[in-house]
């Protein structure tokens, strides 16, 4: 006897894209929606993990930009400061240990600006210390390294692509299972239809 039997008509991932007589309307659309997830899932999770650090480097590219050194000279000692006082110092963060001091400079322009700066202790009045500022010439702080950007960049990505992925394949999920209960449904219907007519044919009673 020739011919294919329904095990091997329905094996294998891909027996609902294939042309058989067991393959329904809604076989096929389930096979293309679990097709298109995974395909979303990998590539959209890729792109939107390369989206997110792409964004984090520009965003920090742009501050970098928007940040400019000047040399600014102290206008009191780091320890001493002062005769009124001093500097206060720096109990937070990578500088700690240093001392606020007051510090003048001059910009393009010709106009001559002050401000806030962190020093060592034993820096001295009169003395040059390299200072970064904004567009409006404004103490700033210094901008994020290539290493520390690159590092940002990568951690955005490698959070946001699971991310992206889980949330494309949970609404795939979700249209996957509302396509299961229809076919169910379906079934049921034609269970009811054909159900008496095979209890005749096998001798049963109707």
């Amino acid at each position: 006897m020739t011919g294919t039997s329904p095990g091997r008509l329905a094996g294998g991932p891909f027996w609902r894209l294939r042309r058989n007589p067991l393959r329904r309307h809604s076989d096929m659309v389930e096979a293309w929606v679990v097709l298109a997830v995974w395909t979303v899932t990998l590539v959209g999770g890729l792109l939107a993990g390369w989206w997110a650090g792409a964004t984090v480097d520009h965003a920090f590219a742009e501050r970098r930009a928007a940040l400019h050194v000047v040399s600014a000279e102290l206008t009191e000692n780091g320890a001493g400061g002062t005769p009124a006082g001093g500097g206060s110092p720096v109990v937070a963060g990578y500088d700690a240990g240093k001392v606020w001091v007051t510090v003048r400079w001059t910009a393009a322009d010709g106009s001559v600006h002050t401000g806030l700066a962190k020093a060592v202790p034993t820096a001295t009045a009169g003395s040059r210390l390299a200072v970064w500022v904004d567009r409006g010439e404004r103490v700033a702080a210094p901008p994020t390294g290539r290493s520390e950007t690159t590092l940002d960049s990568v951690a955005a990505a490698v959070l946001v692509a699971p991310l992206a992925a889980t949330a494309v394949w949970g609404a795939g999920w979700a249209v996957r299972s509302r396509l299961m209960r229809r076919r169910l449904a379906e079934w049921d219907a034609e269970w009811q239809r054909i159900g008496p007519q095979w209890r005749n044919f096998s001798g049963g009673k109707g």
